[in-house]
């Protein structure tokens, strides 16, 4: 079976988060189980790489294209160029337009590069379209949802002649979503398989509280078996304690004290223990809810922040610079969030909603022992023998659960079997993408999508 994945990052040639790492590791680990596998995402103007031009031509109703290619660890990666993506960066406002033409121009590609792939899988609002197209042209189709409050909007009259779409599909049972159009409602309702980053997100989100307006439409797919769940994977290559280059090297517990010592060097901190987070600073995630916590925090704890994001969170951890005990690194820095994930007692993660997470999933390798949200995939990750979990989203219950954490952690016995528990836990891409791999099987034979 040959699959093509179509996103719009991949690492390391594209990368804004968690969906350029989701690219390279599952593609990579789909290739050593034997499968052919492609992936197709633009070719940006500041692209890390470079890749060898094997089309160029004329598309109509878009304009000029090209296609490169590259070839990494079995995965052939291929560059859709557009002039809309000729411009510095990633994203920009006007991305329904710029990723309506690349949607449009997906299919149109692969039949100029002779590729028809046994299943089409989309990634994300940015990749509806194509899905949309593909499904139309009779091909098999898989969607996933990354982060569903994103979703891809813009108004139905003007965005109408960017899509290709036939008239039929404008209506409500198609990609018309309030008077807008929905590119993440056009790969859920034209997806033969629709699936979340993890199981608890899944069934979040069939709810009015995590469904962003489509709950009605995913309640129908899970029933329809076409909505399922599968984990997201970690690099444990990339992120393993015993050989980081960026950490003083450990396998045990008993190996992570001197990592403790340099952050606190680092930080000028004292000898209280110390609670890391690296994050996105955004509602989603939870920041406001720190930030209202730190006055009671800061008496257990040292806090060590790294994140950057909204620009009012960032200007109020920015105002707890002068505090001894508190440390906050705006921007992202990946050299230091190693430092973090390795010399860092607890982490906190009190998200809102959390479609998978990778830094729970770090944070455990790195035996830093998580203080999380009960909210989507922190609770498939985060043993309640191993961190601490809480399930309102207000300042009040994340103090109690790091207050939590700072009884455990005077049982150092006890919290370093927690430890040991955590950094044992497996989070490879080898399930995730013998999952997926089961589900383009499925979706060949013409079975339902989601296993019963």
């Amino acid at each position: 079976m040959h699959v093509l994945h179509v996103a719009s990052e991949v690492f390391p040639y594209s990368r804004s988060g968690g969906l350029g790492d989701v690219l390279a590791a599952l593609p990579a680990q789909q290739a050593r189980l034997g499968a052919g596998v492609s992936v197709l995402s633009p070719w940006y103007a500041a692209l890390a790489g470079e890749p060898g031009e094997v089309w160029r031509g004329e598309l109509p109703g878009i304009g000029p294209a090209r296609v490169g290619e590259l070839r990494e660890g079995g995965v052939r990666f291929l560059f859709l160029g557009l002039p809309a993506f000729g411009r510095p960066g990633l994203y920009h406002p006007d991305d329904v337009e710029r990723f309506c033409a690349f949607g449009r121009a997906v299919l149109p590609v692969l039949e100029a590069l002779d590729l028809r792939p046994g299943v089409l899988h989309g990634h994300d609002w940015q990749a509806g379209l194509a899905v949309a197209h593909a499904h139309l042209a009779g091909w098999r189709t898989a969607f996933t949802i990354h982060n569903l409050q994103y979703q891809g909007r813009w108004t139905l009259p003007e965005a109408r002649a960017w899509t290709g779409l036939p008239e039929w599909a404008f209506g409500p049972e198609g990609v018309e979503f309030h008077g807008d159009l929905n590119l993440m409602k056009a790969g859920l309702t034209f997806a033969d398989a629709v699936t979340t980053v993890s199981p608890t997100y899944a069934r979040e989100i069939t709810t009015p509280e995590y469904g962003e307006g489509l709950d009605g439409l995913l309640v129908r797919l899970t029933l329809e078996g076409r909505l399922s769940g599968i984990l997201n994977g970690l690099d444990q290559d990339r992120w393993n304690p015993a050989t980081d280059p960026d950490t003083v090297p450990f396998r045990d517990p008993a190996g992570k004290g001197p990592n403790g010592e340099r952050l606190c060097a680092e930080f000028g901190l004292d000898a209280a223990p110390i609670l890391g987070v690296v994050s996105r600073l955004a509602d989603q995630k939870g920041m406001d809810l720190l930030l209202l916590s730190l006055p009671g925090l800061v008496r257990e704890w040292n806090v060590v922040v790294l994140g950057g994001g909204d620009p009012l969170l960032t200007a109020a951890l920015t105002g707890w610079g002068h505090h001894p005990r508190v440390a906050f690194v705006p921007g992202m820095n990946e050299p230091l969030a190693h430092r973090i994930y390795a010399g860092a007692d607890a982490f906190a993660m009190p998200s809102r909603f959390e479609p998978c997470g990778l830094s729970q999933m770090i944070a455990l390798r790195y035996g830093t022992l998580p203080v999380v949200r009960a909210t989507g995939g922190l609770v498939d990750t985060v043993p309640g023998d191993v961190g601490f979990l809480f399930g309102e989203a207000s300042p009040q219950a994340l103090t109690a659960a790091c207050a939590d954490a700072r009884r455990a952690l005077e049982d150092r016995a006890g919290w370093e079997a927690r430890m040991t528990r955590g950094m044992e836990l497996d989070f490879g891409w080898e399930n995730p993408a013998r999952h997926y791999l089961e589900l383009y099987g499925r979706l060949s034979a013409g079975t339902p999508a989601a296993p019963s």
